[in-house]
């Protein structure tokens, strides 16, 4: 389901009260333990946290108008998505969050390349995703994309 909305609020209001409570909390557990430098904007129809052109001219080689994407969610057909590209390229990091998982979840993880799939709303490990995502900077997020993405 993509979102025409334009801005995180927007798309926010847009989502049935029960759906909009969780990705709120999700959102607010981004804004709170993401690094600095990362940036806040609507991505491919999804809230997303990109590094800006600011700090990276060259932007997302499959769209150099676009900023690097690193992290989106949204609030799918049949489940909460967190995308996060960190875990796509980095085996450590890969293996760390599916050896933590099931500390922070009676539930198994469902997961694709960079896609964590929550079809409970009440499973989220919150916690363990704030984790996550104080384990990559901008810096080791550009430094893995061009060596691991854009080769």
């Amino acid at each position: 389901m993509i979102s025409k909305a334009k801005t995180p609020e927007a798309y926010l209001a847009e989502l049935p009260s029960e759906r909009r409570d969780v990705m709120e909390e999700l959102r607010r557990v981004i804004l709170s333990n993401l690094p600095e430098g990362f940036e806040e904007t609507m991505n491919y129809g999804m809230i997303g946290y990109v590094v800006p052109h600011s700090i990276y001219p060259d932007g997302y080689h499959c769209a150099t108008e676009l900023p690097l994407p690193f992290l989106s969610i949204a609030s799918q057909k049949n489940h909460i998505g967190f995308y996060h590209m960190g875990i796509y390229s980095d085996p450590k990091l890969l293996k760390w969050f599916t050896d933590e998982f099931p500390k922070h979840s009676k539930r198994k993880l469902d997961m694709g390349k960079s896609c964590i799939r929550f079809k409970n709303p009440n499973d989220i490990p919150y916690e363990l995703l704030g984790q996550l995502l104080g384990k990559m900077s901008v810096a080791d997020w550009i430094s893995k994309y061009e060596n691991t993405v854009k080769r």
